[in-house]
């Protein structure tokens, strides 16, 4: 377990920058996280029951109760927390138990210049404990939104699109063989007609609790989640048209665009251009955010950034990055914007919101 004295420096440069200090609570709800991500996360978790049968799991990260805790106190104002203490899940080859300290912002306007502070503190959080040689890698989960509502894909091409995104597996190959799979609804005629119609989320949860009944985790190799969005794609596919040819080539191009934010914007907006899509405000927001990088002191330079990278929560809803360090590419910090996540959790208006972890356990010195 990593040393107080390790996190001390990270801490106080976070609560010197004015995040107030917050600690929720070890035991969250568990359903919360299923959720929001799926039943292909409960591997991942810690779990446990109550005396009337309620399902709980040990923190296994800070968002989502910081989140909770910031609606919870009522107030709808701009706001700052940090905070630092153990998160429980599964990871290969590393503890269950570690230490994460972090920020989260709410309800600050000013998106783009909150992208690029939390960027810049986390990056002088690792200057502060001697980190000094690391790759950051940015992604854009706004902008390829963006891109997706501008190709006018069907909702059902949307969610398995998105999807095959966040889980960092879409590539030219990938599109193709979601275009190209055979599928035959009339199979499973009565579950498709059931499932038509409703809420994305409602209907991927009931796939996954009957597959969790019947007491089946995966099938010949897809998760629960993957079996669900399955049957969401053959429910709605008469009724949604089809992946077009030209928006297959759209987005096949989109994925290979990589490399500094200044050059990137160029091709972006070059892409946009020959497909005459309308993605001038998302790409204005995108360069904007680079020139508040570089007025915080990252160098573009030092930042690369991949039109095909995401982050595997299904909450993220604009730029995303992660920190990695040169010599093992661990992931030292991960963080952006997650706009959608209050609304999630109950909140009746937009509350924009952003933020990063950082992992202490993988910080030089700071392992076990």
């Amino acid at each position: 377990m990593s040393t107080p004295s390790k996190a001390e420096p990270v801490t106080s440069l976070f609560e010197a920058a004015g995040y107030s200090r917050i600690e929720p609570d070890i035991l969250q709800p568990a359903d919360i996280f299923l959720d929001l991500s799926g039943e292909e996360i409960r591997h991942r978790l810690l779990l446990t029951n109550d005396n009337e049968g309620r399902e709980w799991a040990l923190r296994p990260e800070f968002t989502i109760p910081v989140a909770r805790s910031y609606l919870a106190a009522g107030s709808r104002s701009e706001a700052g927390f940090s905070y630092y203490g153990p998160v429980f899940r599964a990871r290969p080859g590393e503890p269950t138990e570690f230490i994460q300290a972090g920020i989260e912002s709410f309800g600050r306007q000013d998106s783009e210049a909150a992208d690029a502070e939390i960027l810049a503190r986390a990056v002088e959080a690792l200057k502060a404990v001697g980190e000094t040689r690391y790759d950051i890698r940015l992604g854009d989960m706004g902008l390829f939104t963006a891109l997706l509502d501008a190709l006018g894909l069907p909702a059902v091409w949307q969610r398995r699109v998105r999807r095959a995104f966040a889980k960092g597996t879409l590539d030219a190959t990938t599109l193709a063989a979601m275009v190209n799979e055979d599928i035959e609804p009339s199979e499973h005629a009565g579950l498709l007609k059931a499932m038509q119609g409703q809420d994305p989320r409602a209907a991927r949860g009931f796939v996954e609790d009957l597959l969790k009944i019947a007491g089946i985790s995966s099938v010949g190799g897809r998760s629960a989640g993957e079996i669900a969005e399955r049957f969401l794609a053959q429910a709605a596919r008469e009724d949604e048209g089809t992946l077009s040819d030209d928006a297959r080539a759209v987005l096949a191009k989109f994925i290979t665009i990589e490399g500094d934010p200044d050059s990137a914007a160029e091709a972006l907006r070059a892409l946009s251009d020959d497909a005459q899509l309308d993605l001038d405000k998302t790409l204005d927001a995108f360069e904007t955010r680079a020139g508040f990088y570089a007025a915080r002191g990252v160098a573009l330079s030092d930042i690369f950034f991949s039109a095909r990278f995401g982050r595997n929560l299904d909450y993220y809803t604009g730029a995303v990055f992660e920190i990695r360090r040169k010599s093992d590419q661990r992931v030292l910090v991960g963080g952006g914007r997650y706009d959608r996540l209050l609304n999630l959790l109950g909140a009746p208006t937009s509350i924009p919101a952003v933020g990063c972890a950082v992992f202490i356990d993988r910080l030089q010195g700071g392992a076990a």
